[in-house]
């Protein structure tokens, strides 16, 4: 099997000009220049990240690609290449893996992006899959979780929860946001929010030293965490609270210094909204102020894979 799917990527993988050796060989090599590299990894497997028979296996290899982009764009990286690895089942597994290459091929082509290689095995087991996605720093440096500071303004792209209802499958890595953003304004520390939107908002908190309020009525609140809170067939559950803690969403919080948010938000230079929910403060934890500003301790959560 392996050597007929190898056969197969053989013929479909586009030749690239960042090639000086493709895949094939024991490894790519590819053309490089003075930036920092940046790598980042992330593995999907069947019953926690996907459901076989309920996915299609074109947007799995699309989503496996998408949240390695998505972390690049969390870095500020402009991507350059990657490699895949899959673990397929030994009955129907060169089906699966053609479907699976399918998306993920369609997405790279969207970012210009070189599949450089990677590994396939097959087992008695479901099926995994592994993207290594490599990047390369700008002139300006690259963003990093540690960096917030009290009075931080938090910013996000987007809106939130719900994602189950596909859009975890279907979302667009914020790559070409966060180099704009980069380029024209000073950010100080950013993420994507893979886990959920309170949970890896506590990530930042965690890793920079101090702790946020959240102004619970200035959540964007997504068009499908409204449907997902008014199904009869889900745990009744408030849309805010899918907002704050559903998790798959990929979109970016950012920590920007006061000024510079608010020639963000006056300029709204990107084709996605952003919009302030709130800042940092000095004392840890995370904090909720409702419409009335009276403030409680908020419990960070979300999707833990």
């Amino acid at each position: 099997m392996e050597s007929e799917f190898l056969r197969w990527l053989d013929r479909h993988l586009p030749e690239h000009p960042r090639f000086l050796l493709g895949p094939g060989d024991d490894a790519a090599v590819l053309r490089w220049s003075g930036e920092d590299c940046v790598v980042t990894s992330d593995m999907l497997h069947d019953g926690t990240d996907f459901v076989s028979g309920q996915s299609d296996w074109r947007l799995v290899g699309r989503k496996a690609l998408a949240v390695n982009l998505s972390d690049l764009a969390a870095m500020a990286a402009r991507p350059v290449a990657a490699v895949v690895s899959l673990l397929l089942p030994r009955q129907g597994g060169l089906q699966i893996a053609k479907s699976l290459y399918e998306g993920l091929l369609a997405l790279a082509d969207q970012f210009d992006l070189p599949i450089a290689g990677g590994d396939t095995n097959s087992w008695d087991g479901p099926v995994v899959i592994s993207v290594t996605a490599i990047g390369k720093t700008t002139e300006h440096g690259f963003w990093r979780r540690r960096g917030a500071v009290a009075g931080d303004q938090i910013l996000v792209t987007g809106s939130f929860g719900g994602s189950i209802l596909g859009r975890q499958f279907e979302f667009t890595p914020r790559v070409h946001e966060a180099l704009e953003l980069a380029t024209r304004y000073r950010i100080h520390a950013a993420t994507d929010v893979s886990d959920g939107l309170s949970l890896d908002l506590a990530h930042v908190c965690q890793a920079s030293g101090c702790g946020a309020e959240l102004h619970l009525d200035q959540i964007p609140i997504s068009a499908d965490a409204h449907r997902l809170a008014a199904l009869p067939t889900t745990p009744q559950q408030a849309a805010l609270d899918h907002a704050l803690g559903d998790g798959e969403d990929f979109e970016l919080i950012l920590a920007v210094p006061a000024e510079q948010a608010k020639r963000l938000l006056d300029d709204q230079p990107l084709e996605v909204a952003l919009t302030y929910i709130g800042h940092f403060i000095d004392q840890p934890g995370l904090w909720a102020v409702d419409r009335s500003g009276q403030r409680r301790p908020l419990i960070p959560r979300g999707y833990r894979h």
